[in-house]
């Protein structure tokens, strides 16, 4: 049966089209890899949750209920420059998604020329020799490629999945700059109990020597004992400047991290305590659900996957299909009419039989690269199991720590007051004194940086374990968080008290 030229193009088109859409990919098989994973954590035990994936992560920092913190927690997503540029980047990956997916569509060109040309009157046997030529032209060109193999899918599945480890990064990035910003904040409270402690320690002990200077005149005390309380009152002023160094830096970084200059910035200065939250942890295995570091390295290990496609395709051959039809003409005037009408249609395929190796080393780089991907992935597990480990054991451990240090802040401030009445009495000399008053600051500064120590702790678990859930349940924390809790309270000002208490003594006799 005679089939007519015409006929037959469409028909092979509409072969070919059927083929573009039904391609095969030369993908391998994806599955995620496996990971070793703990069946509790070692820190303590605790409770299960049930989090899904799909729900969203809420702001996790209200936990510790301070509505400063919270109003600088909400600068982060407006102002934080590190966060912009997360946005940007997943921005960038998504226009990458929709550039690949432009593959599986026809290009269509269009354009229009007028030119004049003349050929050498020395070319033998031309028709057109030393004559000067005008062209007119208007026309389409469309190209097409099927994609018989995949490339263009496995292309397209490679950016998408590098978008969604991008969705992934932006993620981790907010939770590491709201981290932050909570360590920083809470550094800087503590700081301002510290202030506090030490303003007042140094008030006690200005008050002190005042009335050692009186006893000295009256002959009552010798000059060693001013000269000792002289020293103790100047150590502490220069530890109560020292406090003011770290604030500052520590408000500059928190400028930095709302996007603010640091010289238009200033928190004010607030003595407050806070009690370390109840944090429910999901069992381990959820864990690989809730961090977006961990997200975001499984998707790449399936971009990596993509990727061996698109070197796999590579060895098959690629086929154009490729149309123009247009107006050409010598003369303006019959340029638009039917005559001049010009079209070409036809397939090509064109494959490659030698290139020196160059496919195939694309193929072994796009292995080890899936290799180095999944090796990633591994480590992204493993640090984070270490992280939620290392936080517990941290809270535990301080939970204890804080209990042994208020009783030796207790004794402490016990051991200042004994100390005092008898140097009251005449019984022992002002480096008695001293020496009490020494050991009672330094004991209640490491009682605040320990509580400090715990709400930083507690702050990094929160992001080790990748944020609470929205709605999550708070009250089902373990027993050594409720125990860390329990242990932190009010700081209590003993060493100034206990100055104090010397400075309004009566002389000693």
């Amino acid at each position: 049966m005679f089939m007519s030229p015409a006929s037959f193009t469409r028909k092979a088109l509409v072969a070919c089209v059927s083929a573009a859409l039904a391609a095969c990919s030369t993908m391998p098989a994806y599955e995620k890899p496996d990971v070793a994973v703990p069946a509790h954590y070692a820190g303590a035990g605790w409770a299960p949750a049930a989090p899904a994936d799909t729900q969203p992560r809420g702001p996790w920092w209200t936990v510790f209920g301070d509505p400063e913190l919270n109003r600088l927690e909400s600068r982060i997503d407006v102002s934080n420059q590190t966060v912009k540029k997360a946005v940007a980047q997943l921005q960038q990956a998504r226009s990458l998604v929709d550039y690949q997916r432009a593959g599986f569509f026809p290009s269509v060109t269009a354009g229009a020329s007028q030119t004049r040309f003349r050929t050498s009157q020395n070319v033998q046997g031309h028709s057109l020799a030393g004559k000067t030529i005008p062209d007119y032209s208007a026309g389409l060109n469309a190209s097409w490629e099927p994609d018989l193999f995949g490339r263009v899918k496995d292309a397209t599945v490679n950016a998408q999945a590098n978008a969604q480890a991008s969705e992934a990064d932006l993620e981790a990035v907010r939770l590491s700059m709201t981290s932050d910003l909570a360590v920083d904040y809470f550094d800087l409270r503590s700081l301002d109990t510290q202030k506090k402690l030490l303003d007042d320690t140094v008030k006690a002990y200005a008050d002190a020597l005042r009335i050692l200077n009186d006893q000295l005149k009256n002959g009552a005390i010798d000059a060693s004992a001013v000269a000792q309380a002289a020293t103790q009152l100047e150590s502490t002023r220069t530890q109560d400047t020292d406090i003011d160094v770290q604030r500052a830096q520590l408000q500059h970084a928190i400028a930095t991290l709302i996007g603010e200059p640091a010289s238009t910035f200033s928190i004010p200065s607030k003595v407050e305590s806070f009690t370390v939250p109840a944090i429910p942890a999901s069992l381990p295995s959820q864990l690989l659900e809730r961090r977006p570091d961990i997200a975001a390295a499984e998707r790449r290990v399936f971009a990596a996957n993509a990727q061996i496609g698109e070197a796999r395709a590579a060895f098959f051959p690629d086929l154009m299909l490729s149309a123009s039809v247009g107006l050409e003409s010598t003369f303006f005037a019959p340029w638009l009419s039917a005559p001049s009408l010009f079209w070409s249609l036809g397939p090509q395929l064109v494959g490659t039989l030698f290139d020196g190796g160059k496919r195939t080393a694309s193929l072994h780089g796009a292995t080890a690269q899936y290799d180095g991907a999944v090796a990633d992935y591994r480590q992204s597990v493993l640090v984070a199991f270490q992280q939620v480990e290392d936080n517990l054991s941290a809270l535990h451990s301080l939970a204890d720590e804080a209990a042994s240090q208020q009783r030796a802040t207790t004794a402490a401030d016990l051991s200042l007051r004994l100390t005092t009445n008898r140097f009251n009495a005449g019984a022992v000399s002002y480096l008695d004194v001293v020496t009490a008053q020494t050991i009672a600051l330094t004991n209640q500064r490491t009682a605040d940086q320990i509580a400090a120590r715990q709400l930083e702790s507690s702050v990094l678990l929160l992001k080790a374990l990748g944020g609470p859930w929205r709605g999550q349940d708070t009250g089902s924390a373990a027993q050594d968080v409720a125990a860390a809790a329990s242990a932190t309270g009010p700081a209590t000002p003993s060493a100034a008290q206990s100055s104090t208490t010397l400075a309004t003594a009566p002389a000693g006799t």
